[in-house]
């Protein structure tokens, strides 16, 4: 697609890396510049270097024939079709089929992974689509760009928060014989914020809005 762009005299491209391609133990949060400083999350890393190698990729047109290339990552996200596979999704549509169907079920309790300790920034896809909208029109830039709130929550609020929007009244419990993952993955959005753009879609709402489209009459 990359070469095809530059074939085809294609005016402008943005490719979509991921928050995986940091080092796993770079500082948090993470600024653009903490690439291939560090080796990689074990878990990902061949897709984590198919996405360096597609901002590279970028960076290599840009400079031998100025094509308009630019890259951006994003955080983790959320939205409306998303994969609620209790055994193949992410954390946060695992804990709203989760809490929405041990509510529906009139369950008592509700289990998530480890301590609940972990902390993980989440974006709305819409606010995605716009961050990317907006960067298309005023960045032309060689250095990759994050995209994220700058905020993070732990995984048990995010859990009691989501129990809270379903209306699950029980209790909730942690397997503690099950893996943590990494303590915290934060973006650094100052980058962005400078060139004059902020997510406008707060997490609360984002669910709220997740759940009453999509979960609620699903599961």
């Amino acid at each position: 697609v990359i070469h095809a762009a530059w074939k085809y005299g294609v005016k402008k491209l943005l490719f979509l890396g991921s928050s995986c391609i940091y080092p796993k133990l770079a500082p948090q949060p993470l600024k653009e510049e903490y690439l291939l400083t560090g080796p990689l999350e074990p878990t990902n890393e061949p897709y984590a270097i198919a996405k360096i190698a597609g901002i590279k990729l970028c960076e290599a047109y840009r400079d031998q024939y100025g094509c308009d290339f630019i890259s951006v990552m994003p955080t983790n996200l959320y939205g409306p079709g998303d994969n609620y596979d209790l055994e193949t999704s992410h954390v946060l549509p695992a804990l709203l089929r989760k809490f929405h169907e041990a509510k529906k079920e009139g369950r008592k309790e509700v289990v998530i992974w480890g301590t609940g300790t972990p902390r993980r920034e989440f974006l709305h896809v819409d606010d995605l689509a716009d961050a990317c909208f907006f960067l298309m029109k005023n960045y032309s830039g060689r250095e990759l760009v994050n995209i994220g709130t700058g905020e993070d929550i732990a995984i048990k609020d995010l859990a009691a928060l989501i129990a809270r929007i379903v209306g699950f009244e029980g209790e909730i419990k942690h397997d503690l014989s099950k893996p943590d993952g990494t303590p915290r993955k934060l973006l650094d959005v100052s980058k962005l914020h400078g060139l004059g753009w902020h997510h406008r879609i707060g997490l609360e709402e984002g669910i709220r809005q997740v759940y009453e489209q999509e979960v609620k009459d699903r599961f």
